[in-house]
């Protein structure tokens, strides 16, 4: 049997194809990765299955440490009845006639593990909502109290804060090959399946949505301008990029102002926000900017001005950054009215399995135009901190150093090894720039030693 960080590799690969296949917009491409992706899932828990098979009865425990849960009467009613639907001579008769549906114990599930697994579906508004139809928005997030007679007057005021949205449920399909051999083994092995196959195919879906939706057939975008002209039956277009050089405070600032307006202009705090990068761009732009280095030699990431949780995610196109108040996205999932699995023969490519198709329901949106920016990162630097002298000279500057005043007499032209080593790193680095000295080194004590080499030979 795979070892469980070997299994979540090869699940996170199939994901990411199931990912690039949608990005491609080609069905039979989507089918098929979504077929590789679960029928991967269901071979990893059919040799859980045969671990299992010699012992009789598992406790709470064991089963959760092999992805099983104790189901409930109304869940192992459900289940059951479903696999002898797929066991019949006419699946798709059998399940549409049935009397049970999906209970909401099961993507209440789903999402506790999606959140716990997933730090975007974590941050956001992220809501299992059954099937909700409407949604009661206050547009500038806080609401202030009214004294007085009620007039004709305060009532408009007050009606004009809030907004009732209709909300459009899209269907985010899950397709499930299901071999007779899961069937046989019962309706705790099912759900497990069920569940994984769920987890896997929303995240990917459910990204997408949540980053760069259109609007049409699916949620709205943090990347969509959502005040641009458009008709209904046109995309919503992307917002415009921000282009950022750099992390400075005051460029920090600025951004997160432009999000302390309501959508109503007035004014509102701003607590944590997020910034979502695709990883290249994460590796190679946002940690080189964002990274110091500690007096003692260490790294300190994700470094910045404000309260900010940097997420990485695949669907952020490379040179762009994603940056707003995360709790400002609405996303609501549910299993509608009639929540069921039903049997689907529309791709014939997979002969050896019934394919079975699990439907749910879901909306998302920003609350308001204003809660998250799109920046342009295409030519972020490196922090770079400046280390300036006690006469008020630019000493020069160090990348991934801490911005700290060097207090050290710079008429000085020696210097001794206590003297260096009650200074930060920064500081030796500013003083090594200021002398002109190229030093090397990992650390603090092999920077010193190289401090004083070049001392001794004379700067050289």
């Amino acid at each position: 049997m795979k070892s469980k960080d070997l299994q979540n590799s090869i699940r996170e690969e199939f994901a990411k194809k199931l990912s690039e296949a949608i990005q491609s917009g080609e069905p039979d491409q989507v089918a098929q990765a979504m077929a590789d992706m679960t029928e991967n899932i269901q071979t990893e828990i059919l040799e859980r299955a045969k671990d299992v098979a010699s012992i009789e009865q598992l406790d709470a425990q064991a089963m959760a440490a092999r992805g099983l849960r104790q189901l409930t009467s109304s869940e192992k009613k459900y289940y059951e009845a479903v696999i002898n639907a797929m066991k019949s001579d006419n699946p798709k008769q059998a399940l549409s006639s049935l009397e049970v549906t999906m209970p909401t114990t099961i993507i209440e599930d789903v999402f506790d593990s999606l959140r716990v697994n997933h730090p975007l579906l974590a941050a956001i508004d992220f809501n299992n909502t059954t099937y909700m139809t409407e949604w009661i928005l206050n547009k500038n997030g806080k609401q202030k109290a009214v004294w007085g007679e009620i007039t004709k007057e305060i009532e408009e005021e007050l009606s004009g804060d809030f907004e009732k949205l209709d909300i459009i449920m899209h269907i985010l399909t899950a397709f499930m090959p299901i071999a007779k051999s899961m069937l046989d083994l019962g309706p705790t092995w099912l759900d497990s399946y069920v569940r994984a196959v769920l987890q896997d195919a929303l995240y990917v879906g459910l990204e997408e949505g949540i980053v760069c939706g259109t609007g049409i057939n699916m949620p709205i975008g943090m990347m969509k301008d959502l005040n641009a002209a458009r008709t209904n039956e046109e995309e919503y277009p992307d917002k415009e990029a921000i282009k950022v050089t750099a992390f400075t405070p005051e460029i920090y600032g600025n951004l997160i102002s432009k999000m302390a307006i309501s959508r109503n202009g007035r004014p509102r705090s701003v607590g944590e926000v997020i910034m979502l990068v695709n990883p290249v761009d994460y590796f190679q732009r946002v940690m080189p900017a964002t990274t110091i280095q500690r007096p003692d030699g260490t790294y300190a990431n994700d470094v910045f001005p404000y309260p900010t949780t940097a997420i990485q995610c695949e669907e952020v196109p490379k040179g762009k950054a994603v940056f707003g108040i995360a709790k400002q996205y609405f996303m609501g999932i549910g299993t509608g009215k009639d929540g069921t699995i039903e049997y689907d023969d529309s791709y014939k490519f997979l002969q050896r399995e019934r394919v079975y198709a699990a439907f749910l329901y879901g909306t998302g949106k920003p609350k308001d135009n204003n809660s998250f920016l799109v920046l342009d990162i295409s030519e972020l630097k490196p922090a770079a901190y400046t280390v300036i002298t006690k006469s008020g000279e630019e000493a020069g500057t160090s990348r991934h150093a801490v911005s700290e005043p060097v207090e050290v007499e710079v008429e000085k032209n020696v210097w001794t090894e206590e003297e260096l080593s009650n200074m930060t790193v920064a500081q030796i680095e500013g003083l090594a720039a200021y002398m002109k000295y190229t030093i090397e080194g990992s650390n603090k004590s092999e920077k010193i030693a190289s401090f004083l080499a070049v001392q001794a030979a004379g700067g050289k």
